[in-house]
């Protein structure tokens, strides 16, 4: 792992006091302040782990001069207490460094997310709708708020397609490793013969966008107007409330009618729109930066296999880390941490090292 360097320590640490001081000053017009408020907030923990990365150091070249004391006892003594900095230190060095690597500007947003029914027909529908629990669940534990944007469903109960909004603390830094094909392995309810039938859904994660990130032109939009539907064709209303946005110079394409108001079926749909237009964007940005290399844990495209839940065994395995959970039951609660931190880990690992390559 890169050694951060003692220059570097000093160069953070300097920066952090010169905010400091620059906010204690009392001379900075108010939307200076904020700047530099929020400069320090980002900086202050960086500079607190550079700082005990420093200390630390600083300990062990003491303690590398007591070593060389005649004193038995003063020799012995700075031996033990070199040994446990040298187990503390590579930690602290560690921490200082993951600080340090860019982050990913969506990591604070919330995020939209996207679950489709893939093949399997019912079974694959049903799973869908577990998937969707889950993520309602493990939202839930971590205190986020989960909006359903609109839903598909099909006749036996379960989800051609949902997509939903979940909003709070770090949610697509967490949710954002979930893009991909999803696979589960069971005996589906309606299997006479008992036999083990494999279905997939897809999941997609996107860091929802703002109306001052995405600038949608009224010109590159057309909207259609018509009347809502349900289930086995059912009139939902008898106004024309269902909305079809197309964004022509992508081709993309939303259509919402879940709600009876067509003021918010269009407001719902822009929202989507202008969720998807940020990720093509964040996309071709990305392809830009790291021209066709993936990350260890994927690329996070829909396309690509990233988990298998297989029922008879009682197992959740992810395919991109290796990683094998025998508590299918608890993980389709909700109780997702362990996978998620993960996923978090193994990214984490991988950027560190590209760093010292």
């Amino acid at each position: 792992m890169t050694s951060i360097s003692p220059e570097r320590i000093l160069q953070i640490e300097a920066r952090r006091d010169e905010l400091s001081a620059l906010m204690a000053s009392g001379d900075l017009p108010s939307d200076r302040f904020v700047q530099v408020s929020k400069d320090y907030a980002e900086l202050e923990p960086i500079a607190r782990a550079a700082g005990e990365v420093r200390r630390l150091r600083a300990e062990l070249d003491v303690l590398a001069a007591m070593e060389e004391e005649s004193d038995p006892e003063i020799k012995l003594m700075a031996r033990e207490e070199i040994a446990t900095i040298r187990d503390t230190l590579p930690d602290a060095e560690r921490a200082l460094a993951l600080s340090l690597l860019p982050r990913d500007a969506a990591d604070e947003r919330a995020a939209m997310l996207e679950i489709r029914a893939g093949t399997g027909g019912d079974e694959a529908a049903l799973f869908a709708a577990d998937l969707f629990r889950m993520y309602q669940r493990y939202a839930e534990a971590q205190g986020w708020r989960v909006e359903l944007i609109s839903a598909s469903s099909s006749e036996s109960g379960g989800f051609k397609e949902a997509i939903a909004s979940v909003e709070g603390k770090g949610v697509f830094a967490k949710l954002k490793f979930e893009s991909g094909v999803h696979r589960v392995q069971r005996v589906p309810a309606t299997e006479a013969q008992g036999r083990i039938h494999t279905s997939a859904a897809t999941v997609a994660v996107l860091p929802e966008a703002e109306e001052v990130d995405v600038k949608i032109d009224d010109k590159d939009l057309r909207i259609d107007v018509y009347r809502s539907s349900g289930p086995g064709g059912q009139s939902v209303n008898t106004t024309d409330s269902a909305v079809r946005i197309v964004h022509i110079p992508t081709g993309l394409t939303v259509i919402q009618q879940d709600e009876k108001s067509q003021h918010k079926n269009r407001a719902k749909a822009m929202r989507v729109l202008r969720t998807r237009l940020y990720e093509a964007e964040r996309d071709r940005l990305h392809q830009e930066r790291a021209g066709a290399r993936k990350s260890m844990v994927g690329s996070g495209d829909r396309s690509e296999r990233i988990r298998t839940y297989n029922f008879p065994q009682g197992r959740v395995t992810d395919h991109r880390i290796n990683l094998t959970l025998h508590r299918l039951p608890e993980i389709l609660q909700g109780e997702m941490d362990e996978l998620v931190g993960a996923l978090i880990a193994q990214d984490e690992a991988e950027r560190l090292a590209a760093l010292d390559g």
